[in-house]
């Protein structure tokens, strides 16, 4: 069977930014499994793999506006440092999750720490980036009705979330 819409693959993967240098891949073992045209995964590497099968394998270039899009200067926002915690010392690099207005998971990173204000940045810690995949693909199956359902890959032997 070949990669495609409604499909459930499992690749193992990693993923550096040019260098050489993985900043992220599947566990040994431990392949990502996701429904193939559900929108799970970048658009760049999921259409790279369309019509791949089983022992496959591939070097992947997504461009930023096929992966996490371009960076965003509306992404930054300066916030008064009592936003945050009195017992906590903002630093350039941390990374945090606030709620949005609907109560909506924002995850945001610190770009620099001023007097009396925090920069953070909104944009995904990828976006403007380009991402270099190397991916294989470990099994390919047709999706189960409860699963296209679901809009989820469920675990052997049923529902597991």
């Amino acid at each position: 069977m070949k990669v495609g819409k409604g499909s459930v693959v499992d690749i193992d993967y990693s993923l550096h930014l040019g260098d050489g240098k993985v900043i992220d891949q599947s566990g040994p073992g431990e392949p990502l499994s996701y429904i193939h045209g559900e929108g799970h995964i970048v658009p760049g590497l999921e259409q790279a793999l369309e019509g791949l099968a089983a022992g496959d394998a591939k070097k992947v270039v997504v461009a930023p506006e096929d992966g996490y899009g371009p960076h965003d200067p509306r992404g930054l926002q300066e916030v008064p440092r009592d936003a945050f915690p009195a017992d906590m010392k903002p630093e350039v690099g941390m990374q945090f999750t606030a709620r949005g207005p609907q109560g909506e998971a924002v995850p945001f990173t610190v770009t620099d720490v001023k007097l009396e204000s925090v920069v953070v940045d909104l944009n995904h810690p990828l976006a403007g980036k380009t991402l270099h995949f190397d991916v294989t693909v470990r099994e390919v199956r047709a999706a189960t009705g409860e699963e296209l359902e679901h809009g989820h890959v469920h675990g052997e032997g049923g529902h597991h979330h």
